[in-house]
């Protein structure tokens, strides 16, 4: 037997006490109210009728019955201790108090079990069994039942019962709702656990398994093989009161109503998240004839994610079982389809800031290199006939201004494609993108290069290499130099990485960037990191990002190091 079998089948506690306790009690109240030890005998009944439910609590069937004895019991012995009760006073039947209380023990255990029904269907037991016993109970010639005092403690001990249980089938319902509802106060283990969950199906997926379209389509090609439908769509949610159509299929494209607010069926299924038939097209280029439609909602939790419309040029094509096989195959399409929705949005936001970025070097750099191209030709075009030595000297030119240009936009896809090797570490990754770059410029590269077998969290190797990128960049467009320096120093979770030229420094005419210097800061920002931009004697820039603190190394080498790091 298991551990959590055993403990499932021993007797609750309280269960135990409140037992305990109240037939105790209840056998005191009896000895007072009628003075005689032979009435003892119902609670002795009491007590061996709730042995069954201590020694099987485990057991449902054989705790129930035992409870229900118990209760039927309790109104037999309620009748006749109110019978003999010699403590009477004006109102009869007041005796029926000695043994009530214990009605609280079969209500408290259903309670504990959260057998809610349980107890209500007990209380009714109870009652009845006080009515038949009271009907049959005679006291000085009347019937028990119609005693005004038997039927008030009665109806006493029954509704205090009551409203215990209903007081507690409440409670046990706010919680449950809260429990729900409230998230846990683990907000970062929370994160943790679903961007790992992300990470894993992003890599064991194919791609199209996380792409909106390709799920649409999947889902309108099994749709079409369940029943007819000559024009077909998914639609989606993209703000502003309107949906934009993921995926269609059909003879031809149709202009599907997208509007919310609008008196159509797609409108009535969003906000109803129930499915609705129409025989009217909803589309606004539908050109008559019999139609019918059916508009499915792709409700993921208590959200609606999207819609599939279904369209035939026949009436009463989508009957209740049609509509009831159609609703079953959607319902697990609209928890993928809210999958591949949200893995794109976070898709695009972590791309935003490199497009971003992207957007403003091409606008900065190859857009007005391509401008100035243009002006060229031109030119040339306008002194094409009259002097050929001036044309040609323009195009040859023109063609250098080309060839630049092509050589800018190898570097910036060569930037865009240069990442941390899980193997190479960061130094590498610095290393080929200087060497690469300085070879494209002209730059003299002098390397330093001092890394750990520790690695740094990528993301942070990601977000040095970029400022790197940045630094040597803005030297090779902007300084004018012919030697580029390049230190990279790694010892986790210290790390500090320089890069310095002899080029005309940051005069108020070098338009490095006003974007670059920011790029950097707020990268270095991102990991904490401190960004430090000062001017090189004789001449020249230096651009160093530092990363928490120069750890004390032993070999003289490593103290030289610190030292310069600091």
């Amino acid at each position: 037997m298991s551990a959590s079998t055993a403990t499932r089948l021993q007797p609750h506690p309280l269960a135990v006490t409140a037992r305990v306790v109240m037939l105790a009690l209840v056998a005191v109240l009896t000895l007072v109210r009628t003075r005689e030890v032979d009435q003892l005998w119902w609670i002795a009944l009491l007590a061996l009728a709730g042995v069954p439910a201590l020694l099987a609590p485990g057991d449902r069937r054989l705790g129930l019955l035992s409870r229900a004895a118990e209760v039927v019991v309790l109104g037999l012995a309620a009748s006749q201790v109110a019978a003999a009760d010699t403590v009477n006073g004006p109102i009869g039947g007041l005796g029926a108090s000695a043994v009530l209380p214990y009605l609280a023990v079969p209500v408290t255990v259903t309670a504990l079990r959260r057998q809610f029904r349980e107890g209500a269907a007990l209380l009714g037991v109870t009652a009845a069994t006080l009515v038949v016993s009271g009907a049959l109970t005679e006291v000085g010639g009347e019937r028990q039942l119609g005693q005004l005092g038997y039927l008030v403690v009665c109806a006493q001990w029954l509704i205090l019962a009551g409203l215990g249980l209903y007081a507690a089938s409440t409670l046990h319902r706010v919680m449950a709702v809260r429990t729900q509802v409230k998230p846990q106060p683990q907000p970062y283990a929370e994160a943790t656990r679903l961007l790992t969950q992300l990470r894993s199906v992003a890599r064991q997926l194919p791609g199209a398994t996380l792409d909106p379209g390709g799920i649409s389509e999947h889902l309108l090609e099994e749709l079409r093989t369940m029943t007819r439908a000559d024009r077909a769509a998914v639609l989606s949610a993209s703000g502003g009161g309107r949906l934009v159509v993921l995926a269609q299929v059909g003879v031809e494209r149709v202009d599907w109503e997208t509007t919310l607010d609008a008196d159509s069926a797609i409108a009535d299924a969003w906000a109803s998240q129930q499915p609705q038939t129409a025989n009217r097209s909803q589309s606004r280029s539908h050109r008559g004839g019999d139609v019918s439609a059916l508009i499915v909602p792709l409700v993921a939790g208590v959200r609606t994610v999207g819609l599939v419309a279904l369209e035939a040029d026949v009436a009463q094509a989508y009957p209740a079982p049609v509509v009831d096989r159609v609703t079953a195959l959607t319902r697990p399409a609209a928890l993928r389809l809210e999958a591949a929705l949200l893995f794109d949005e976070v898709r695009s936001l972590a791309t935003n800031e490199e497009r971003q970025r992207l957007a403003r070097e091409i606008h900065d750099g190859v857009a007005q290199e391509l401008v100035m191209v243009g002006y060229g030709i031109d030119n040339a075009l306008a002194t094409v006939h009259d002097d050929a030595e001036e044309t040609a000297e323009s195009l040859r030119t023109l063609r250098g201004e080309v060839t630049r240009v092509i050589q800018e936009l190898r570097l910036s896809l060569f930037e865009l494609r240069s990442e941390v090797d899980r193997h190479g570490g960061l130094a590498a990754a610095i290393a080929e993108y200087a060497r690469t770059v300085g070879a494209s410029g002209g730059l003299r590269v002098h390397l330093s290069l001092d890394e750990s077998t520790a690695r740094l969290p990528a993301a942070t190797e990601a977000e040095l290499l970029r400022i790197a990128q940045e630094a040597v960049t803005n030297a090779r467009k902007h300084a004018g130099a012919t030697n580029l320096w390049v230190t990279c120093e790694v010892d986790p979770p210290y790390a500090q990485i320089e890069v310095s030229d002899d080029g005309q420094g940051m005069a108020d005419q070098r338009p490095d960037g006003r974007y670059g210097l920011a790029i950097m800061a707020e990268r270095a920002e991102r990991i904490r990191g401190r960004l430090e931009i000062r001017p090189r004697q004789p001449s020249g820039t230096t651009v160093a990002v530092v990363l928490g603190t120069s750890p004390r190394r032993d070999n003289v080498r490593g103290s030289a190091t610190a030292g310069e790091g600091e």
